[in-house]
């Protein structure tokens, strides 16, 4: 019990620190970031249709998206991407 509050306190606090705009942004930046010398237009989705499958997500999911854990933060995450 005390470890699913920790990890709802820490969703709450992702929540009010970004906007999902600002998550949406940061995860097309990690994947211009990534597909930048691999990009491949038969499997991978133009940066358009990325972003337009991102905006669909909620702020929950798009958390999800990045990875983040305890090891490597939200914070870290979009101080790098955001």
């Amino acid at each position: 019990m005390q470890l699913f509050k920790h990890i709802l306190m820490k969703f709450e606090h992702n929540l009010m620190n970004y906007t999902k705009e600002q998550l949406v942004d940061a995860l097309c930046a990690e994947w211009d970031w990534l597909c930048h010398d691999d990009f491949d237009p038969e499997n991978d989705p133009s940066p358009e249709e990325f972003r337009e499958s991102m905006e669909k997500l909620t702020a929950e999911q798009l958390i999800r998206e990045t990875g983040t854990d305890e090891y490597f933060s939200l914070d870290e995450y979009m101080e790098r991407y955001g």
